[in-house]
């Protein structure tokens, strides 16, 4: 793929990656509150997990938002790497943003059996994303998208620079 012929796909792969995962959350929360699978709760952190969850949610909409306002199709349109914006704090915002909502929703069943869940979303987004995506990327920009990597994080903003 050569920066004049082709542009990426607009969606990518990211229906195939972020339904199943935010179903997979609201299925849990569904069968949790169900009584319809085993359940393991600390009582206590009940209010704390739910105010945890509902920040994290609110933190995934934040980056969604944020990658709508960045006009990310018109860049991918016209094949330029977005590096501005939501983009300046993380490479993957929309990504991030269902695996932060679904984790958020994991907090708020307060069934610590799920809270295995994240861990597989976040492996899967990563090895998923550095064999699709992110080696298209780094066949269109090449150097400005390595270079680019090694200063944005995939899924978390950095905190040190």
């Amino acid at each position: 793929m050569t920066k004049k012929e082709n542009h990426l796909p607009l969606y990518g792969i990211g229906p195939y990656l972020v339904f199943p995962i935010l179903i997979t959350a609201i299925i849990s929360l569904i069968l949790t509150t169900q009584n319809l699978i085993p359940i393991y709760k600390i009582n206590s952190l009940n209010l704390l997990l739910t105010i945890l969850g509902i920040i994290i949610i609110i933190y995934g909409a934040v980056f969604l938002i944020g990658s709508f306002k960045s006009s990310i199709q018109d860049k991918i349109k016209t094949n330029t790497l977005q590096t501005k914006g939501i983009y300046a704090i993380i490479r993957h915002p929309i990504y991030a943003s269902y695996l932060y909502i679904s984790t958020g929703i994991i907090l708020i069943s307060n069934n610590i059996y799920l809270f295995i869940l994240p861990v597989i979303y976040w492996i899967f987004l990563t090895v998923v994303l550095k064999n699709t995506e992110e080696k298209w990327l780094i066949e269109l920009y090449g150097d400005e998208y390595i270079e680019y990597s090694k200063k944005v994080n995939r899924f978390l903003p950095r905190l040190i620079k």
